[in-house]
């Protein structure tokens, strides 16, 4: 089995084999292609990771604080059978 040191051996072995040429075209490609995933990414409807993480956070407390009433109600209707 590879472990991580041989394979950034072998990468870096392969990225130098390349010719400079090359490699100034697939840094340019690869510039492009985030500019062009970036732009369509911002076109959908989707929310950053911080946004998803904060909301995660915000249901996490509403479910905490239904449950609470829940409860809370629960005993209420309880004393009022009573």
């Amino acid at each position: 089995m590879l472990n991580a040191k041989k394979i950034e051996e072998i990468a870096k072995q392969v990225t130098d084999a390349i010719p400079p040429g090359l490699k100034t075209m697939a840094s340019d490609f690869e510039d492009k292609t985030k500019t062009v995933l970036q732009r369509k990414l911002s076109q959908l409807d989707v929310v950053s990771r911080e946004e998803f993480d904060v909301q995660t956070q915000v249901l996490i407390k509403t479910r905490e604080k239904i449950a609470a009433l829940e409860t809370r109600l629960a005993a209420l209707e309880a004393a009022s059978a009573e």
